[in-house]
């Protein structure tokens, strides 16, 4: 009798399981990048290497005075702010906000610098 309690119960949970789906996190809903665009990196290396990218772009512009490079924040901005917001850090779909909510990780980029696109600051509509 134990058993044949203990084959339904597992049989019920194992229903419960495949009715959730694959058990995955679901991810984080973005929105994509400007039509006409295509990024500096393939999303792959973006997702995993973007703060890496960000960084050396910064020590270069910081120490170097270059600016406009392939990896500059501003680029990013333009092509990911939002159309609703205009910004990349406004509000919780935002292309930054989505993903490092996500991640929880905290984004300090924004302490200094904009996030809004170079068409919000224009008052020019996408």
């Amino acid at each position: 009798m134990r058993q044949a309690l203990a084959l339904i119960v597992l049989l019920a949970a194992g229903a419960v399981c495949a009715a959730e789906g694959s058990g995955r996190t679901p991810l984080p809903v973005i929105e994509r990048a400007a039509a006409g665009t295509q990024c500096v990196e393939p999303p792959e290396t973006m997702r995993r290497s973007h703060m890496d990218l960000l960084k050396h772009q910064r020590d270069d512009t910081v120490h170097g005075g270059i600016r406009g490079a392939k990896h500059s924040l501003k680029g990013c901005i333009d092509c990911h702010a939002s159309r609703a917001t205009m910004s990349v850090a406004k509000a919780p779909g935002d292309f930054c906000i989505a993903c490092h909510s996500y991640a929880a990780v905290k984004i300090d980029c924004f302490e200094c610098h904009s996030s809004k696109s170079r068409l919000a600051a224009t008052g020019a509509l996408r």
